[in-house]
């Protein structure tokens, strides 16, 4: 913790040199492969249907549906780490879409009706997890608004015309993990992480061809000009292992049901010539349910909705998270809807 806390403040130092203000909140986001994020629909029945809706109702049915998801996730988290005694929380929750008797509505409050479907995205993970953030935000002296899954904000953060119904499959490929986010029907269906990133093509670099970390980094970094012998076919073994991973977990969230036709990639390790190579090649997208061959391209920051880089500083793929990330800051400092404080009372009642 330490050392990230030294690094947040070298950064926070250039950000404040530039912008000539020093920041008080953060958002910080969070994943991993023990962070579980998925869509839930919860259908409830209202015990007085002819009565408007108001907040404190639906806070009530939003903790009820949460409450489920919770003990859902507990039991898949603790599986798959093996642990029986492992303490998970809600770190971030989202209406992603709301019915009254089968009517869509964007605010609830002060609709009559004896049902409400609440289509919810929730991010779990251990407590050890958030513990760790706090700590980071307490010694940088910031005030925390919010834990973000980061897939959640990548698959957020472009203009909703942009995607439309269709929706897509989103790829963030960062140095420790890759994190896969699916959109489908406008909303958030689920998310998953890999713990394979970046690090492992430069590790298994650096044993092929018995070069050091920071050789065999500078030697990722020109895969696409580099000329030592070996290095092209050594990522190109490693991207179809990496690929091997994302079919998994792009499977798993498909769950039977066709795929968006896009696959859009962000992260450092979106530059790398073979990981594009590799999701170019025949066989591996038609074990999927993809109705044809998914249009691979690479997001660049310029595209992450309702923010503007003055400094010209943020060209390259790895800035697509973080300003995914500066995106929800936005939202959450724009001001909440009913909808938005009934999910903010859930998620302290599940004690975030």
């Amino acid at each position: 913790i330490d050392a990230v806390v030294a690094n947040c403040r070298i950064a926070m130092d250039d950000a404040r040199q530039m912008a000539g203000r020093r920041p008080s909140a953060a958002v910080i986001g969070i994943a991993g492969e023990l962070v579980k994020g998925a869509t839930s629909t919860t259908t409830l029945r209202r015990d007085d249907p002819r009565a408007p809706l108001g907040e404190p109702e639906l806070e009530r049915l939003v903790t009820r549906a949460q409450q489920a998801a919770l003990r859902e996730a507990e039991d898949r988290i603790r599986w798959e780490s093996g642990m029986d005694r492992l303490d998970v929380r809600l770190v971030h929750a989202a209406i992603v879409e709301m019915q009254i008797d089968g009517y869509p509505v964007s605010n609830p409050i002060g609709f009559t009706g004896s049902q409400v479907e609440l289509h919810l995205f929730n991010a779990f993970a251990p407590m050890v997890h958030l513990g760790a953030l706090q700590s980071v935000a307490n010694a940088l002296e910031l005030d925390l608004l919010g834990v973000i899954a980061e897939p959640y904000a990548v698959a957020t953060c472009l203009d909703p015309d942009e995607l439309g119904d269709a929706g897509a499959v989103f790829v963030d490929i960062g140095g420790g993990t890759t994190d896969v986010a699916l959109v489908r029907g406008g909303g958030v269906s689920g998310t998953k992480m890999l713990a394979l990133g970046g690090r492992a093509f430069t590790k298994g670099l650096a044993e092929r061809l018995g070069l050091s970390f920071a050789d065999a980094e500078a030697a990722k970094l020109s895969a696409g000009s580099n000329q030592v012998t070996g290095v092209a076919e050594a990522l190109l073994e490693d991207a179809r292992i990496w690929r091997s991973g994302v079919e998994l977990m792009v499977g798993d969230l498909a769950a039977g049901e066709l795929l968006p036709g896009r696959i859009l990639l962000c992260g450092g390790g979106a530059d790398l010539p073979q990981v594009r190579e590799v999701l170019d090649e025949e066989g591996w997208w038609s074990r999927l349910p993809f109705a044809r061959r998914p249009k691979v391209r690479a997001l660049g920051p310029d595209e992450v909705v309702g923010l503007r880089d003055v400094t010209g500083a943020l060209g390259t793929r790895q800035d697509v998270t973080p300003m995914a990330l500066a995106h929800q800051a936005l939202i959450l400092d724009a001001g909440a809807s009913a909808a938005d404080r009934a999910m903010r009372g859930a998620v302290r009642e599940l004690e975030l």
